[in-house]
């Protein structure tokens, strides 16, 4: 019987995200709100970037340059379709090769071969990391976190000697809201995030890894104690500012969107407290000040799914230097926040027409996006307008 429920909830939960989706795509344009008042949307009808297609993926999920002796990227790039595929790209001419050796992956969902992140220091030790499900008894699974080496030049490429060093836990039926970013400090640790799969409460219990953000060493070791911070929903984006801030970007349920700056020990309050509502329509107090939780730095009404996130330190765009740039999937848009130390505030949303899975930056501090499955799954070269 709990298996039943488990599943009727997800079902119900995927229908109400479809609903959402079509709700919302009539709705007039987006409002970005910080914590304590709001902001108008401010849309830039002409963007300062021109658009190149580089190639085009199977539903991709994720990116990430590799780097080089001496340079922190070069032009080649890895490339995660959620089916369970792992692609080496070179940027320049589109070419692609299968990676050979990637582990098993359970897709269901919303779940799959999901982020790939290279180890700071790949040009010694030419380890990447993968995270993705696995199938757990009764019809559960959970996300993972592992390494392996990718060995190249000596024929094609693969992944040797996989390791898995964190495994979700507890694991739940349904293929919701795994989340499985990974970020790398400053320092050389490494956070994660760990969605609350679509189970509410867990967020808020310390002895679980549901709706958490976690530290951890390379090797999988805990720092700090369970988690880092909590009270999270589905958290998929991560990303370190030149400055060594943490920021995170995480799906509200209707509305409620948020961008936070992860600090440590804080609770962020899901499900007690959202700037938005429960897909019944039933409300969820708001953040407050004095409530006990930390308020997201800017905000979104209507939901605009925010899917990954850039903080920019290329030269290409000097405007957009040190700030947020968020990928987003029913918004369809690449959205730039502007970063100040602590303090956030909307600045310029540039509608791309299609649903954005993921956002980095290129060699030369040019800006990639990958295009959903559901919108083509191209790969995307953003470069200034000459």
């Amino acid at each position: 019987m709990a298996k039943l429920v488990a599943l009727s909830r997800y079902a119900s939960a995927t229908a109400a995200m479809t609903l959402r989706f079509i709700l919302l795509a009539g709705l007039p344009a987006l409002v970005a709100c910080s914590a304590s008042r709001s902001q108008s949307a401010q849309s830039t009808a002409e963007p300062p970037f021109s658009v190149t297609e580089v190639a085009r993926f199977d539903s991709p999920w994720a990116l990430d340059f590799l780097p080089g002796s001496g340079v922190p990227k070069t032009n080649v790039a890895l490339v995660t379709e959620k089916a369970g595929k792992l692609w080496l790209i070179d940027v320049t001419t589109g070419k692609r090769q299968e990676v050979a050796g990637v582990p098993k992956v359970h897709v269901e969902g919303q779940g799959g071969l999901a982020d790939v992140v290279a180890h700071p220091d790949f040009a010694g030790n030419q380890r990447i990391y993968l995270s993705f499900p696995e199938a757990g008894p009764g019809g559960t699974s959970g996300a993972t976190v592992g390494y392996g080496r990718l060995i190249l030049g000596a024929g094609p490429p693969r992944l040797e000697g996989y390791k898995t060093i964190w495994r979700q836990q507890p694991k739940e039926e349904g293929g919701a809201h795994y989340s499985e970013r990974i970020a790398f400090a400053p320092d050389g640790t490494m956070f994660i995030t760990s969605g609350e799969r679509f189970q509410f409460t867990p967020a808020q219990d310390p002895n679980v890894d549901l709706g958490k953000v976690i530290h951890m060493t390379a090797e999988g070791q805990r720092i700090g104690g369970h988690h880092y911070t909590l009270g999270h929903r589905n958290l998929l984006g991560l990303a370190f500012a030149p400055d060594g801030r943490l920021w995170e970007t995480e799906m509200g349920p209707m509305g409620g969107d948020e961008l936070n700056l992860i600090l440590p020990g804080r609770n962020y309050g899901w499900p007690k407290a959202s700037n938005g509502s429960n897909y019944d329509g039933s409300g969820i107090p708001d953040h407050k000040s004095g409530d006990g939780f930390e308020p997201p730095k800017v905000w979104w009404n209507p939901s605009i799914s925010p899917s990954s996130l850039l903080i920019y330190s290329g030269d290409l765009f000097p405007q957009w230097k040190g700030d947020a740039l968020i990928g987003t999937l029913s918004g369809e848009a690449l959205i730039h926040v502007r970063i100040r130390g602590d303090q956030a505030a909307k600045a310029d949303q540039w509608a791309i027409e299609a649903r954005i899975r993921a956002v980095d930056q290129g060699p030369r501090g040019e800006v990639y996006l990958l295009e959903d499955g559901d919108s083509g799954g191209r790969l995307l070269r953003l470069e200034p307008k000459r």
